[in-house]
């Protein structure tokens, strides 16, 4: 292997970048929306991170999962060939970052992996039958069902209902205050943020803290969106037909899944009453690990038709 070897995940709420082989992770502001240009935008939050990596030599390939990937071939090469000059890279690989999820969580290539962050996006691979597909992670106006945006939606709507006598009263009450100062105030805070989406989805983990504690209205939530996951990681596993098919792995990923607790096992509950056929694992590592791992493999296996590859210099 001649030169570095780099792997960046992407999301809305932060973008982390390592160099393979060294086990400090480096981080930057993540994706916006709201981003005058996301392409720029991206190229900073890269150039931010790997400035802080201080890592010296050639790059010989950057892998990046991400949740802004623009949807046109020129888009894409323009955000690469960005990227290969901060860099100074020599192959830029973009791919979704349900995929670089995929890649880390299921060394096998084979299965569901469902990423839960600021955004939902799904990825299932039946090698078997050259099945590759993507569910869900249509943005959090249209899609991203069960997502932290979703919980965190709806955890400050419940807070406003019940400000409002329409709803019941719930702990998220003085959570909401915490996070975004006095209630008569909350609206426009959030309307008004240059990162809203983002806000909204920081929400997300008080709102599993309040369902942890026993409250009715954030149980409620979270039995709702861990519905819509299961829903989402159901409907993938129909996708797997290959010979042999029988139990699918089924994973999560993401921060607000990571440490278990009552949206997990929620989804699990729901997953079991939707599709038999689903066998819940853990994940083997992160989106970051499958950026790593896909770096390192000069052929991309299954993933290859939903990566974009950029040679720069």
């Amino acid at each position: 292997m001649s030169g570095l070897r780099v792997g960046v995940d992407g999301g809305q709420s932060r973008l982390r970048l390592a160099v393979v082989g060294d086990d400090r992770v480096h981080e930057a502001p993540g994706f916006s929306y709201h981003a005058g240009d996301p392409i720029t935008a991206t190229i900073d939050a890269v150039e931010r991170a790997w400035a802080s990596a201080g890592a010296a030599g050639p790059v010989e390939r950057v892998v990046l999962g991400l949740t802004g990937l623009p949807s046109s071939a020129n888009r894409r090469d323009a955000l690469s060939a960005g990227i290969a000059r901060v860099l100074g890279a020599r192959e830029v690989v973009l791919g979704a970052d349900n995929v670089t999820a995929h890649a880390g969580a299921l060394p096998s290539s084979h299965g569901v992996a469902l990423t839960v962050g600021t955004g939902v996006g799904c990825l299932v691979v039946d090698p078997a039958a050259g099945t590759i597909r993507r569910l869900d992670g249509w943005g959090h106006l249209l899609g991203d069902d069960g997502s932290a945006f979703a919980i965190g939606r709806a955890g400050i709507a419940a807070v406003l209902r019940a400000v409002d006598g329409r709803g019941s009263a719930t702990a998220l009450d003085a959570a909401a205050q915490h996070r975004f100062g006095p209630l008569p105030q909350l609206t426009e805070r959030i309307y008004t943020s240059p990162r809203m989406v983002d806000d909204i989805a920081r929400f997300a983990p008080d709102v599993v803290a309040a369902a942890a504690g026993g409250d009715p209205v954030s149980i409620r939530v979270i039995r709702s969106a861990a519905a819509e996951l299961a829903h989402t990681a159901a409907s993938a596993v129909a996708f797997v037909t290959g010979a042999g098919a029988g139990a699918v792995p089924v994973t999560l990923v993401g921060r607000l899944v990571a440490a278990g607790g009552p949206l997990v096992d929620a989804f699990h509950e729901a997953l079991a009453a939707q599709c038999p056929r689903a066998s819940p694992v853990p994940p083997a590592g992160s989106s970051l690990d499958g950026a790593r791992r896909l770096a390192l493999l000069d052929h991309c296996g299954p993933y290859g038709g939903h990566l974009h590859v950029y040679r720069g210099f």
